[in-house]
């Protein structure tokens, strides 16, 4: 692809490897925070060019994976009600609620139907005017502009049939509750390039200060991946915290000022309890106001629903960073994209996901790679 090729370029990623190699004099821990980061670290086999005593561990980077099980069930129970039809992105459909899933509603019946944009599910509540449309409005701050743009619209059309079941969340406040535990080995991070597009970079600036760890702004190709680490490495190294911006080409440190002006007139912030990690104060974004007409969760009475987790899911740990998926005695066995046992394996962005496709040696003897790329970026 035109202006691709240039970070997928195998001999530029393993100059900057070797850069790295020549960097490192001491054990490190990172944490890059997007999903979509992780898959290309796995699938490029990233982690395997770096020296050994540098460490990528995965963070809560998947909004799908941290939807709490609860939402989940609150989607499922509403999507069975006849008067509605529930719109969702795909990635949600197979999400295991305690439940079920949206799929298996579906297949009993529930109008469940796919989506790729909120203005998407907006159409349809203006084509069925007898029918209740609920969108399920997940994602960080990168899809809260357009969520927030097709409620604002809801309201100033009148569409009266429609509403949201809205579980978007934050990502500077989990970063801060990882850094908060005592167990937290993450000693720098990779932060998520298309929420700081959104967002821009100043909300990161007190938390690399207040715990004294480097944030690199970073892209999601291999060659954005290795000069993250290189950046990151190097704070480290010289005794620096500072955030730095390696995915210049898309991030400016104000963010994308309209953006953020349309999620705060729509939307305020509030703690959000996140899968696997628990509640996370000020984590998440609930309608304000003068928009809590199109709060699904408060139009079909759904607040006091309630769920536990698997506790043979180990999910939690992995967002963490404390855990790789495939040190979980599920992964693989009990636990498949065909039969998840969590998020984290069935999301397009999750990072069991990642390893159960392009790792399958790791615990998994005898079942043959699904797609996996050898030889390192292309």
């Amino acid at each position: 692809m035109k202006y691709m090729d240039e970070y997928r370029d195998a001999k530029a990623s393993r100059e900057f490897a070797a850069a790295i190699g020549r960097l490192v004099t001491k054990p490190w821990t990172l944490m890059e925070i997007c999903g979509g980061q992780t898959h290309a670290i796995v699938r490029y086999g990233i982690d395997e060019l770096l020296p050994k005593s540098l460490t990528l561990v995965h963070g809560p980077g998947c909004p799908v994976c941290v939807t709490p099980v609860e939402l989940i069930d609150k989607a499922v129970a509403v999507s069975l009600r006849p008067e509605v039809i529930l719109a969702s992105f795909g990635d949600m459909l197979r999400v295991p609620g305690s439940r079920g899933s949206l799929l298996s509603a579906k297949a009993r019946g529930a109008d469940v139907r796919t989506v790729y944009s909120p203005m998407n599910a907006l159409e349809l509540a203006r084509a069925n005017p007898a029918r209740q449309v609920v969108f399920f409005a997940v994602g960080f701050e990168t899809t809260a502009p357009a969520t927030a743009m097709a409620v604002h619209q809801a309201r100033a059309e009148g569409v009266g049939n429609f509403s949201m079941l809205v579980s978007h969340v934050l990502v500077p406040p989990a970063m801060e509750a990882l850094l908060s535990a005592p167990a937290c080995k993450v000693q720098g991070f990779l932060a998520a390039g298309h929420v700081c597009t959104v967002m821009g970079t100043t909300e990161y600036d007190p938390i690399a200060e207040r715990y004294r760890v480097p944030i690199v702004v970073t892209g999601f190709e291999p060659v954005d991946i290795l000069q993250g680490v290189f950046l990151c490495v190097k704070q480290l190294e010289e005794g620096r915290h500072e955030v730095e911006n390696q995915y210049a080409r898309s991030v400016r440190r104000g963010g994308n000022e309209p953006a953020i002006k349309l999620i705060r007139e729509v939307f305020e912030v509030r703690a959000r309890k996140w899968r696997g990690l628990g509640e996370i104060p000020a984590s998440g974004l609930g309608l304000k106001a003068p928009y809590a007409e199109f709060d699904a969760e408060r139009r079909f009475g759904l607040e006091a629903m309630s769920a536990p987790e698997d506790p043979e899911c180990i999910s939690g740990l992995v967002l963490q960073g404390l855990k790789k998926p495939h040190e979980c005695p599920a992964f693989g066995r009990r636990c498949t994209p065909e039969s998840p046992l969590g998020a984290p394996m069935v999301s397009s962005e999750g990072a069991c996901a990642a390893y159960y496709r392009y790792r399958p040696k790791l615990g998994l003897p005898g079942r043959a790679p699904q797609g996996a790329q050898t030889g390192g970026p292309r």
